[in-house]
Order: structure tokens, then C-alpha cells, then sequence
């Protein structure tokens, strides 16, 4: 199914990876072997992988055999909220970060699945930190989702406090890396870079 659609279609895109059908990564041999089979066959279309980030290595090796973009999900740039809300179990953070900078390094599209709470996203501290995380793994596109959680639980988890405002910190983003871009979708390879 997976070849007609990236031959024929018009800016085709496969993806791996949606959020409910577990994490692509553990099944990265299968991926591999899969985007080698189609890249031997045609170079048209997009393959995009969804993850959480949780194996650089094995994310590496998808990219050497074809990926062209990768999303990674997290909810923050910083380790501990990072930790709280995702909860990993047998990969780090600095795994999550590693995965970005690799596929950067391999010539990828990468972008990331920001999962927006208002009030915590936007907190000077939340905005330092994904500044600091763009300066390192050289993203390409902020992918905002709305983070549909009971507000209480989340507060109490993450902790209390202000935010700047949405508005206010997609402009200092946008200041700061004026070739950052902002979706909500994966783009095809044909849309990577539209102003260029």
C-alpha cells in the first residue's frame, strides 16, 4: 500500500507512528528494512516517523536508510516536567534530545509534537528551556498540539504558576529564530522549507 501512494500521490506522505499504535522505535528493524525496500523503488514522497524519541541509535539507522522527517512528542524542554508528565521507562531525556540532534546531523526534518497547556507552556522558565533546546538540536518546526488533560491534575503535577501568554511566546520564538517554523501537520519534503 505504502509505494503506490508514494509514487502516485501528489505530495504523498507515509508516516510511522501516530500515537496509538505504540512506539515505532521498538519495532525499528521492521522500519528499516521497510524504508529500504521502498526507497530501492522510488525516491517520491515523504516517510515520516512519529516517536518519542527514546532510542537515538536505532533512530539513526532509520535515517540512514531513508527517513526523511521525524516528530519527536514531549510536553517540555525541561528534564523534570519532562519526566513527571511522560513518565519514561527504559530511555532518558537526554535520550529524547540526543534523537533530535542525530537525525539533525543526518541531513533530517526534524520537528517536534509541543503539547500545549496554557499556564505552563508559556512560562519564562518553559520558553527559556525551548529555546535552549532549539540552540542545541537545531530544530526545524514547532508542531503545537492542545494538551487535553484535566487542568487540575496537571497543575498539581506540574506545579502552579504564570504564563506569558501563547501569543506572546510563539513572537519571542519567532524573534529569536526567525527561521523556526510553526503547524500542526507533518509537512512533505516539497514543503520542508517554503521561503527558500
Amino acid at each position: 500500500m505504502a509505494f503506490p501512494h508514494l509514487e502516485k500521490a501528489e505530495d504523498g506522505i507515509l508516516s510511522f507512528g501516530q500515537g496509538c499504535e505504540g512506539e515505532p522505535l521498538t519495532q525499528w528493524k521492521l522500519l528499516e528494512d521497510t524504508i529500504h525496500l521502498l526507497r530501492e523503488k522510488t525516491d517520491r514522497g515523504t516517510i515520516n516517523l512519529n516517536t518519542n524519541g527514546s532510542f537515538p541509535k536505532r533512530l539513526e539507522k532509520l535515517c540512514e536508510a531513508g527517513l526523511d522527517s521525524v516528530r519527536v512528542s514531549l510536553n517540555s524542554p525541561r528534564r523534570k516536567f519532562y519526566i513527571r508528565y511522560h513518565r519514561p521507562k527504559g530511555y532518558s531525556f537526554g535520550e529524547v534530545v540526543e534523537s533530535l540532534i542525530r537525525a539533525k546531523e543526518k541531513g533530517i526534518y526534524t520537528s517536534i509534537n509541543l503539547l500545549v497547556f496554557p499556564g505552563f507552556t508559556d512560562r519564562e522558565e518553559e520558553v527559556e528551556g525551548l529555546i535552549e533546546l532549539i540552540k542545541e538540536t537545531n530544530l526545524d518546526l514547532i508542531q503545537m498540539r492542545n494538551l487535553n488533560i484535566d487542568p487540575d491534575l496537571y497543575l498539581k503535577t506540574m506545579g502552579r504558576g504564570n504564563g506569558m501568554g501563547i501569543a506572546q511566546m510563539i513572537d519571542l520564538l519567532i524573534r529569536e529564530f526567525p527561521s523556526l517554523q510553526f503547524g500542526y501537520f507533518n509537512r512533505t519534503k516539497e514543503n520542508f522549507y517554503p521561503n527558500r
